[in-house]
């Protein structure tokens, strides 16, 4: 499917359509290939997992499965509000990615590389 993603690990983003509409957390990980991410708190599952030998314990967990991306918008960590993000492109070749509401740097992606 996509191979890039608006949101990237640690970035609080807010859940904007399925069952755990509303819900704010953090990426926990991120699967570009297949363009979903793992939610902090959204889309819990069971997981039963057996004992590996005598001393680890078997049971039933609870953990986080993956959401597709376009079902979370990127809280802008300056302005608060859920927004989408643009990315500029500086004059040294270093890339930052832009809140659209407020036009805050969020941070920078990519890096100036150094040499040539």
């Amino acid at each position: 499917m996509a191979n890039k993603i608006h949101v990237k690990k640690d970035d609080n983003v807010v859940v904007i359509s399925g069952k755990d509409k509303g819900s704010k957390g953090k990426v926990i990980k991120t699967n570009p290939e297949n363009g979903r991410v793992f939610v902090e708190g959204v889309n819990m599952t069971k997981k039963h997992l057996k004992a590996k030998n005598q001393t680890a314990p078997s049971g039933i967990v609870d953990r986080e499965g993956s959401i597709d991306a376009s079902n979370v918008m990127l809280i802008c960590p300056k302005c608060g509000k859920a927004t989408r993000v643009a990315y500029k492109v500086n004059e040294d070749g270093s890339k930052n990615r832009v809140c659209k509401k407020c036009g805050e740097v969020i941070d920078t992606v990519k890096k100036a590389s150094k040499g040539e």
